[in-house]
């Protein structure tokens, strides 16, 4: 588990995940309220606490990745208030990482991996406003599911067991079960997202590994034992 980083001001992020904790721990709430509070406490983050905490993330992520060894990944591209990944993208692809990015099949409720090695060029708004790839980076790619040594996964609601909360539509689930189940699942997320237990449902797939910019989380999808 990796130590703290120093230097940084996260007393706001604290302060956020203080009340988190309050309104959560022992309490028995639904799942779409949870999703919706802990969201909106994401969304309250300051935008430079975010792009801060994002890079202390990749910091992280870098070296437990062993890169390249991971070969393969599969990364979501930030919208919104996610951990941010247009940078780490650019990482990956600098040190020689084969990257896919997801392209969503909206009528099949799932997602296609499409490789890319030029991110601000071949990426445009697509489903809901995320950034997908263009028509020309998907005729060009060559990603397939089969080849997926890690996906790294956003979502709204993490615990240390590796549970998940997305955001509703299922389309990670699909592609983490159904499509890549032999890859190393990876999620980014702020402290302030982190929880006691997330009441977790059989269809709902648990991760490997949580990282926030205080730590990693070696979660070895435990989050149903």
């Amino acid at each position: 588990m990796a130590e703290p980083t120093a230097g940084m001001d996260y007393s706001f992020c604290w302060g956020i995940l203080s009340i988190a904790s309050l309104l959560y721990k022992g309490f028995n709430v639904d799942r779409l309220s949870l999703r919706k509070n802990i969201l909106q406490t994401r969304d309250r983050i300051p935008a430079a606490h975010r792009k801060q905490m994002s890079t202390t993330i990749h910091n992280l992520l870098l070296p437990h990745l062993s890169i390249c060894k991971a070969g393969h990944i599969f990364i979501y591209v930030h919208f919104r208030s996610e951990v941010q990944t247009m940078d780490l993208i650019k990482q990956l692809l600098q040190k020689g990482c084969t990257v896919s990015v997801p392209l969503t099949l909206a009528k099949q409720s799932t997602l296609l991996p499409i490789s890319i090695d030029n991110p601000e060029e071949q990426l445009i708004p697509g489903y809901y406003g995320i950034p997908e790839p263009t028509p020309a980076a998907v005729a060009a790619s060559t990603g397939r599911c089969a080849d997926i040594d890690t996906v790294i996964v956003p979502g709204s609601v993490f615990d240390a067991r590796g549970g998940r909360l997305g955001y509703g539509g299922g389309f990670y689930d699909r592609f983490l079960s159904r499509d890549a189940p032999q890859a190393k699942r990876v999620a980014l997320a702020y402290e302030a997202q982190m929880i006691a237990s997330v009441p977790v449902e059989p269809h709902d797939q648990c991760m490997d590994h949580v990282i926030t910019e205080k730590q990693i989380y070696n979660c070895q999808r435990s989050c149903h034992a």
